[in-house]
């Protein structure tokens, strides 16, 4: 029960990677709160749904959660879109988009819940950067820019806010079996499950990961076993590199 009494803000929490989160943290003593567009489905504590890219929601969500639970321990910046295709044909609204999901929400969220933190003698921000974000692949340059300003943020907030006994640090996924992979592979006309067949052949260790892989790391990450990590990206990839 590493996160028993401990109070949580999960976003993205109806995607793969966030209900994984959300049923761990609870399962090991945690009460969450899940937000989403629309998280009821997702088994939690509180629900605070709404839209990311609004800033006044962004900017209250760790306000709400910090009201629900009483009090704000950890918070997990899950959410998250890719969007793909070269930048000649990248619009306005798709950058308005990534930005605003990838990057404007985890700051807003990042700037209210630092002072929660603070004012309770600290706590844990996991951010979900990439792969990408660290080593940029080909024709997702909105994606990898916005992975790459999280990893640095993540980074920044590390060094800034450590002796607050505030912790940022960040998972960087590659490939993940989740619903919004095999959406995308199905809204460009391939076989989603031949696609991901396909990708488990190019990865070391056999397989793409599964949702509950990338939490296990997010979770250790919020424990007290990262007690010494401060503004650290950790690569989880199962050995492939991105190509």
């Amino acid at each position: 029960m590493r996160f028993a009494g401990r109070r949580a803000l999960v976003t993205g929490a109806a995607g793969g990677i966030g209900q994984a989160v959300v049923a761990m943290l609870r399962a090991e003593g945690a009460q969450v709160a899940a937000s989403d567009r629309d998280s009821r489905a997702v088994e939690a504590d509180h629900h605070v749904d709404g839209d990311l890219t609004d800033p006044t929601f962004a900017d209250a969500l760790p306000g709400w959660a910090e009201v629900l639970l009483g009090g704000l321990d950890i918070v997990i910046n899950n959410a998250g879109v890719i969007t793909r295709g070269d930048i000649t044909t990248a619009s306005d609204a798709d950058y308005a988009l990534t930005m605003g999901v990838n990057v404007e929400a985890p700051f807003r969220i990042c700037r209210a819940a630092i002072p929660i933190m603070a004012r309770a003698g600290g706590g844990a921000i996991v951010n979900i950067s990439s792969c990408w974000g660290v080593r940029p692949g080909p024709n997702h340059p909105l994606y990898v820019m916005s992975k790459a300003a999280i990893a640095s943020l993540t980074q920044c907030l590390g060094r800034d806010h450590a002796h607050q006994g505030i912790r940022v640090n960040a998972v960087c996924p590659n490939e993940v079996n989740t619903p919004m992979l095999r959406s995308g592979f199905a809204a460009r006309g391939f076989d989603p499950d031949k696609a991901v067949e396909d990708l488990n052949a190019s990865v070391p260790i056999g397989h793409i990961a599964e949702p509950e892989e990338i939490a296990d790391v997010i979770l250790f990450l919020a424990s007290d076993a990262a007690r010494y990590m401060c503004g650290a990206c950790v690569e989880v990839n199962g050995g492939k590199p991105v190509i």
